[in-house]
């Protein structure tokens, strides 16, 4: 963070690990499923990536889309997955975990973050599902998590900025959700975070040549298979030089 900032970019494949890297992102959140808001990637792409970029590498551990609150099966995934992570090279973790009734998990919190050791750990958009946010800041604060990825509990950062700008005087909730060249100033001047996260994708068409307009490989929400998103390097070099020029 020598410019003042931190920009950590939210990236699904290789390409847009090394993407985000040469386009000057300081952290990547490796996930899977970004169409359901990321999920746990595979250990192959966390290994590739490793050989491939020298910035920090966060892997998002999430078994499934959907909500934040989690059977027993899924969480003794969840520590699997933390698990082999680790033994692959992250370098650090993301999870999120609430109750029924929109808590946070304080137990299942704790055990996750005892099986992340010594890694640092951020706590995802789930508290953007939260029913009290300040207080669910005031347990997450509690149980040692380093930052806090929010929207502001509102559909994008722009909309979330008033609470935003509340819990970034914490110093470590970093804002995330529709971050774009158009509104990065906006959100940065007014919350006054020093790390922001975006995903600054583009799609591009795929190389196939035969294509069956007859089949989805997916649900009909689903992205089309013959286009794909990426990280782009001059949508990151831009939100780069966007923020150095307000920090």
């Amino acid at each position: 963070m020598d410019d003042g900032f931190l920009m950590e970019v939210c990236v699904d494949s290789v390409e847009s690990a090394v993407n985000a890297e040469r386009g000057g992102a300081g952290r990547i959140e490796l996930c899977a499923g970004l169409v359901e808001g990321g999920t746990t990637p595979s250990m192959g792409l966390l290994q590739v990536v490793k050989q491939c970029v020298r910035i920090p590498v966060f892997v998002m551990i999430r078994p499934r889309g959907g909500d934040f609150l989690y059977s027993d099966r899924e969480v003794e995934v969840m520590k699997a997955d933390i698990r082999l992570a680790k033994l692959h090279g992250a370098d650090g973790l993301v999870f999120g975990a609430l109750t029924e009734d929109g808590r946070i998990d304080t137990e299942l919190c704790t055990a996750l973050l005892a099986v992340c050791r010594p890694l640092p750990v951020t706590f995802h958009r789930a508290f953007d599902m939260v029913h009290d946010p300040l207080v669910a800041l005031e347990t997450l604060i509690s149980l040692g998590f380093e930052r806090v990825l929010t929207s502001g509990c509102d559909s994008s950062a722009l909309e979330g900025l008033s609470l935003i700008k509340r819990l970034a005087e914490q110093g470590f909730f970093p804002p995330g959700g529709g971050i774009t060249e158009r509104n990065l100033q906006r959100i940065l001047e007014g919350s006054t975070a020093s790390e922001f996260h975006c995903s600054a994708r583009s799609a591009r068409d795929s190389g196939m040549k035969f294509r069956n307009p007859n089949v989805a490989m997916g649900a009909s929400f689903s992205a089309p298979e013959y286009s794909i998103k990426v990280a782009d390097v001059a949508k990151v070099r831009t939100l780069n030089a966007i923020a150095k020029n307000i920090l």
